[in-house]
């Protein structure tokens, strides 16, 4: 599931909590709405501490040179 996902999940659960008011025998709506909610935010970081370990870092292929025809490591 990506983030568009996780972020469908908290609105509908933000719509079934708050913005409804249908009784259904049985089912607590806004329970459901809750725990989709809970879900929706679990996966946003999940998604997100997976996104930022995904990111590599490469060091540039050509040395940089400063005037005096010395090589720099300051990157």
């Amino acid at each position: 599931m990506g983030l568009g996902g996780c972020i469908i999940l908290i609105a509908a659960g933000a719509i079934l909590t708050f913005a409804t008011d249908w009784d259904m025998q049985g089912v607590n709506l806004d329970l459901v709405g809750i725990i989709l909610m809970i879900v929706g935010l679990i996966g946003v970081s999940t998604f997100s501490s997976i996104a930022r370990r995904r990111r590599v870092v490469v060091p540039p292929t050509t040395p940089v040179i400063d005037e005096e025809g010395r090589q720099r490591r300051d990157f």
